[in-house]
């Protein structure tokens, strides 16, 4: 079982995306997927047609309820999700006070039976709150969806700081799987520049797969449709199977 948090904690650089599309395309590779929602925007819970009302996963961070009451289909075969809701803008609120709150999730999923999960993967809001230092205390590997925008850059080298901080002091076994750059289009040279530019800084830890600008891409959350039920044979449903299988050769 590999758990695999995606995190940047700038918002619009395609988290959400990542996470529902790679776990539609890593389970047409026949893997088992439990994604973690803990944005409490709840796109990936609304996306997978799961409830976003039961918040489930702000349960799972502040109380004891038996992990497998937590998990529910989605509309994915091979894809369960713990969904989020509303509520985990209210985590830190709820848990002030308590000890060791950074590591509440790796002490809930320690219940998770590896033999049951391929991969567990987790969205997180777009900040490097509490939530997300959870996430990053948890994780095997962290993946990071970069857009090719020059904004991005700076939410990457603050990321990458504190990812040092967790190493030292909650997770020293977390990894950068990769960073993924994400709405590339391959028709503009700021798009080039800025992919060259994340090349330059972090070298072979950017992933060979990209993900191409789309608009079957944009299209699929309205129905509730991964990229390859949307589109199956678009060139985004491509990319993402891309991913899929360098994520499945990457994370032996």
């Amino acid at each position: 079982m590999k758990i695999i948090a995606v995190a940047n904690q700038k918002g619009g650089c395609a988290k959400t995306t990542t996470v529902v599309n790679l776990a539609a395309c890593l389970a047409e590779f026949g893997k088992k997927i439990l994604v973690i929602d803990l944005d409490p925007q709840a796109n990936a819970t609304t996306w997978l047609g799961a409830d976003s009302g039961g918040g489930d996963a702000f349960k799972l961070l502040t109380t004891k309820a038996p992990l497998e009451q937590l998990i529910a289909p989605t509309s994915l075969e091979g894809v369960y999700i713990i969904g989020a809701s509303r509520e985990l803008a209210n985590f830190e609120k709820a848990v002030a006070g308590e000890i060791a709150v950074e590591t509440r999730l790796k002490r809930r999923l320690s219940a998770l039976k590896p033999e049951h999960w391929d991969f567990v993967l987790i969205d997180t809001p777009p900040t490097l709150g509490l939530i997300t230092l959870n996430a990053l205390s948890t994780a095997q590997e962290l993946l990071v969806p970069v857009t090719t925008h020059v904004l991005s850059l700076s939410g990457v080298a603050q990321l990458v700081e504190t990812l040092e901080e967790v190493k030292d002091v909650l997770n020293p076994s977390l990894n950068i799987l990769g960073f993924v750059a994400c709405r590339v289009d391959s028709r503009t040279r700021h798009s080039k520049e800025i992919l060259e530019l994340l090349i330059n800084q972090f070298g072979d830890k950017v992933l060979k797969s990209t993900i191409r600008e789309s608009i079957r891409l944009a299209e699929a959350p309205s129905f509730q449709l991964s990229i390859n039920q949307y589109g199956s044979k678009s060139t985004a449903a491509d990319d993402y199977r891309a991913l899929a299988a360098e994520v499945l050769s990457l994370a032996k």
